[in-house]
């Protein structure tokens, strides 16, 4: 296993500011324009907001957790707390008070960065009601809000301020606390996002975020002249390994989670790569389908004759073969007509995306590479710090994960589990023995929970061992791998849920989304509003259009001529699986899973038991008085 460059994170670092400090760091929003902070700026604040901490009591390896969506400010304190010899806790910033305070009770938190009022206020308000509970948490820093009377909740202006004094008032004992920060110190305690039962906290080292860094640079796919968007969840480990990236190689970095904003940011910052999560591909997939049924005619002409050359060339590609004749000349006109107006979507100059967190369909892979955008597909956990697998520009195949990182090593047992083992695994779950000696191996190799095999060093996931579906006459199924079948399979879906466990056939709950049904019912004549009126796009904050969309989606789910297509969608899914498998039944729910509503979680994963038992009289309707044979 390859050694590490840097005992810490926080040498690596302050190696960063060292070796580039004139050159630019992030680029984030103020007053609505963009700003750009030097990496030498950067470890101004860094060392003021380590300093404020030291000055307020904090210690080596205590926590402070951290309450805020993804802004620059969220890296600047994450790497404060580091500085400080503490570690980070990760709150995400839609979480339930409650959640928030099992959080901060769990991890014994002492202070709290909180993005805002609006956040101050949940934990205030918490705290009023339940006096018993975070005892440990002794203060709140409010990055944009307004402190209280009595210091307990102070800005981070403040903090700052408070740490130059501090510096000041102790020669030399910031670089002394930094020195003395080891490789196996806790660095981070990531919260699990918890599709079922609560959350258990992941320890982090500080080498396993060395680790990530001197991963993806070893990859020789990125340098400080490409230009990174963030907007990924600082509280997920997909968007933390971001991070190290970004001060290991010193890659400029422009930072807002504005999800609303992403296309229109895109446009400005123009980035060479990004990370993502599938359901933004799906979306921008299904948006772009929606555009050109709209239009209709001439143009959908063209626009699937372009795609079925695009399709072409990328097979052609994927072999490492490069187009050339007939097909060469039919594809510049495809991309002329088409792909380039794609790609200016995304700012016209990425040279990839990694996708993580969740599977990433084949066929919508295929679709962007068509359009001249290759999307990468990596794969790890919050236990493995993220990245451990990854597919690379020169050698990738889609629907895989792509080939380990240097370090990381894999074994596949026999009841197809994957093993992971590398500087990455966590060090265990925070206070929970028991749930850590299931996960660790006595040798260190962690179980993933994930059902995979290797096909000539490439890594495919097929699904989640606790999602296989074993129905009542003993087949086993892979729910997983049905869903996205079924979303490729018609547009107008949105989510899919596939049901069977302990049933004597497969059942779906399926979701419509707004931006394909909607278009697709007015061409169907099911409705009269026209589309442009009643569609939120991204970026819209219009209650009003959004009401009446809801009631048109709702609408939609009852009507008979949709659920007809869907169910034309499902039989084309069925003609090619096995009679076990095979969707018998379904049903069309009124609106989409949500996080709002318990169905997604932060990072968008489905909650699948939750959602089972939400909807468990009508899952239970569709098995009443059938013996289908299975």
């Amino acid at each position: 296993m390859p050694a590490a460059s840097f005992k810490s994170f926080v040498e690596m670092f302050h190696h960063r500011i060292r070796s580039t400090p004139d050159s630019d760091a992030f680029y984030y929003k103020k007053d609505r324009q963009w700003s750009t902070l030097l990496w030498r700026e950067v470890g101004v604040r860094v060392r003021n907001i380590a300093c404020g901490l030291r000055a307020l009591g904090i210690e080596d390896e205590q926590r402070v957790a951290i309450l805020s969506g993804t802004r620059v400010e969220w890296i600047l304190a994450d790497l404060g707390i580091l500085c400080s010899g503490a570690a980070t806790t990760t709150i995400y910033p839609s979480s339930q008070a409650s959640d928030c305070a099992y959080i901060i009770d769990d991890s014994a938190t002492r202070m709290l960065v909180a993005e805002d009022d609006r956040q101050v206020e949940k934990i205030r308000m918490y705290q009023s009601q339940h006096p018993l509970e975070l005892q440990t948490l002794t203060r709140i820093i409010v990055i944009h809000g307004t402190p209280s009377a009595d210091g307990f909740v102070l800005t981070l202006a403040q903090l700052e301020a408070q740490g130059a004094e501090w510096d000041a008032a102790h020669p030399g004992d910031y670089d002394r606390i930094g020195a003395a920060v080891g490789s196996e110190q806790l660095a981070t305690l990531i919260y699990t996002s918890g599709t079922t039962g609560r959350p258990k906290g992941v320890m982090l080292t500080h080498d396993s975020w060395v680790y990530e860094g001197e991963a993806v640079d070893n990859l020789g796919i990125l340098s400080p002249a490409d230009k990174q968007y963030l907007w990924l969840p600082l509280a997920h480990s997909f968007g933390k390994v971001l991070e190290a990236v970004t001060i290991r190689i010193g890659v400029p970095t422009a930072i807002d989670g504005v999800i609303e904003e992403l296309v229109d940011n895109l446009a400005v910052i123009q980035p060479t790569w990004m990370g993502a999560v599938p359901r933004i591909f799906e979306k921008v997939y299904n948006r772009i389908l929606a555009t050109q049924m709209e239009k209709g005619g001439l143009s959908l002409r063209v626009f699937n004759h372009a795609v079925a050359v695009g399709r072409q060339v990328s097979r052609a590609r994927q072999q490492g073969q490069e187009p050339g004749g007939l097909l060469s000349l039919k594809y510049s006109l495809a991309d002329r007509l088409v792909f380039s107006k794609i790609r200016a979507r995304f700012g016209g100059r990425i040279r990839f995306f990694i996708s993580g967190s969740a599977p990433l369909s084949k066929e919508i892979a295929e679709f962007f590479h068509a359009a001249g955008i290759l999307v990468l597909e990596g794969y790890g956990l919050t236990e493995t710090s993220a990245a451990s697998y990854v597919n690379r520009p020169e050698k990738f195949r889609f629907g895989t994960v792509g080939v380990p990182v240097d370090g990381t090593q894999v074994r596949i047992e026999s009841d197809g589990e994957i093993l992971l083992k590398g500087r990455g695994v966590m060090r265990g779950y925070y206070n929970l023995p028991e749930a850590t000696a299931e996960a660790l191996t006595p040798d260190g190799w962690l179980r993933t929970g994930d059902i995979g095999m290797i096909e000539d060093g490439f890594l495919k996931i097929t699904d989640r061992k606790k999602d296989l579906i074993k129905t009542s006459g003993g087949k086993y199924v892979a729910p997983q791998a049905l869903e996205a079948r079924i979303k490729l399979a018609s547009t107008l879906v949105s989510h899919a849920l596939v049901h069977g466990d302990r049933r004597n056939f497969c059942t779906a709950l399926l979701t419509l989304n707004p931006e394909t049904v909607i278009p697709w019912a007015r061409q169907q004549g099911l409705i009269t509003e026209d589309p442009t009126e009643v569609m939120v796009k991204a970026g819209e904050n219009d209650p009003a259009k959004l009401e009446r969309q809801t009631a048109i989606v709702e609408r939609l789910s009852k009507n008979e001529a949709v659920k007809a297509e869907l169910r034309r969608a499902l039989d084309t899914v069925n003609r090619d699986l096995n009679s076990f498998e095979s969707i018998k039944n379904f049903a069309v729910l009124d609106q989409d899973f949500s996080e709002k509503d318990g169905d997604l979680t932060p990072s968008l994963k489905v909650k699948r038991k939750a959602i089972e038992r939400k909807h468990a009289a009508l899952l239970d309707s569709f098995y009443v008085g059938q013996t289908l044979a299975v």
